[in-house]
């Protein structure tokens, strides 16, 4: 039939149809024919959407900063989103307006405008290593802001990727981080040596406080000894003295002892003189044939015999003659062998 149309939609849109300014049906997916004369039809795309960014702003110093990113985001609320643009489509399912490219500026403009407001709070040097805090920034302040509210949006995800300086300014943060790098190695490389030469001063001083210790030590050791060898020779004097002491001691008491058996001995061969004396006193005036008769008792003949002969001889002059035996001096001879 002339003028009739058939639509199908898929169920990532959310349709809306019109029929005289009257919505008939609405809902995901739909699919229905339709009049072109009197019929409108609004087509709102479900999924979630990318909208890649990149914004130049200036930083707190007046230095161009480029930010770079991507914003995903999904029409939660699409009754919200139909009020407010034309997204109505033709019977190729294409837009009549560019409202739906409206949509994603808007979605730009917002986060330029907050992209701005955190760099221009920032200097260059500090906003090239905030990028986890602008991203973070970026995806809260569009979570509350009105406008995307408004539209019936929701902000699935906020990625900055990069944020940069002017190829000029780059280049010139680089010299600087080049040349704070090297003072940071020529400043490790000073302060190594530095640690080197005060480490070695410690072992110097180190060896020095210990020859300084082994040398008080020995002087103890030398002073000890010197003590002790004193001491040792007081002592050795002290057990001399002590023993000449004792050996004048000794020498004096042998001394008196020899002094005292002297006198003993002289006492003594003066007793024996004097008992000897007296002995000899008493048989001084007495014949020695009185004193041999009392000993007579002798057992041994030669000894009467040697008195006999005695006596012969005292009285020689008296004898004429006198024979003696040979036997008997054979007797005498043989007894004595």
């Amino acid at each position: 039939m002339l003028g009739v149309n058939y639509l199908k939609f898929d169920p990532m849109n959310y349709v809306m149809y019109y029929r005289n300014g009257k919505l008939i049906k609405e809902g995901k997916g739909l699919s229905f024919f339709y009049l072109n004369q009197n019929s409108s039809i609004v087509s709102i795309p479900l999924n979630s959407q990318d909208i890649p960014f990149i914004f130049k702003v200036l930083s707190n110093d007046y230095q161009k900063v480029s930010v770079q990113g991507q914003i995903t985001f999904v029409i939660a609320d699409p009754k919200k989103i139909g009020d407010l643009l034309d997204l109505t489509v033709n019977r190729f399912k294409s837009y009549i307006s560019d409202d739906i490219d409206k949509l994603s500026q808007r979605i730009i403009n917002e986060a330029q405008t907050i992209v701005g407001s955190f760099v221009q709070n920032q200097s260059v040097t500090s906003v090239l290593t905030l990028r986890n805090e602008l991203d973070n920034e970026l995806y809260e302040s569009l979570k509350k802001s009105k406008i995307i509210n408004s539209l019936g949006l929701e902000i699935l995800s906020v990625s900055v990727l990069g944020i940069n300086a002017d190829p000029e300014m780059q280049r010139a943060l680089e010299a600087k981080t080049r040349e704070a790098l090297q003072q940071d190695a020529d400043k490790a490389i000073y302060d190594r040596r530095n640690f080197a030469v005060e480490q070695e001063r410690k072992i110097k001083e180190s060896e020095l406080n210990t020859e300084i210790a082994v040398e008080e030590k020995q002087k103890q050791i030398a002073e000890k000894k010197m003590e002790t060898d004193l001491t040792l020779h007081e002592n050795e004097n002290q057990l001399k003295q002590l023993q000449m002491e004792s050996d004048l001691e000794l020498e004096t008491k042998n001394s008196d002892l020899v002094k005292l058996k002297t006198k003993n001995l002289k006492q003594e061969a003066d007793a024996r003189g004097y008992q000897l004396e007296a002995e000899i006193k008493a048989f001084r005036d007495v014949d020695w044939r009185v004193i041999s008769a009392l000993h007579s008792n002798d057992s041994d003949p030669r000894n009467n015999i040697a008195m006999a002969f005695r006596e012969l001889a005292s009285n020689h002059n008296k004898i004429n003659n006198l024979n003696i035996s040979p036997d008997l001096i054979q007797n005498l001879l043989t007894q004595e062998s």
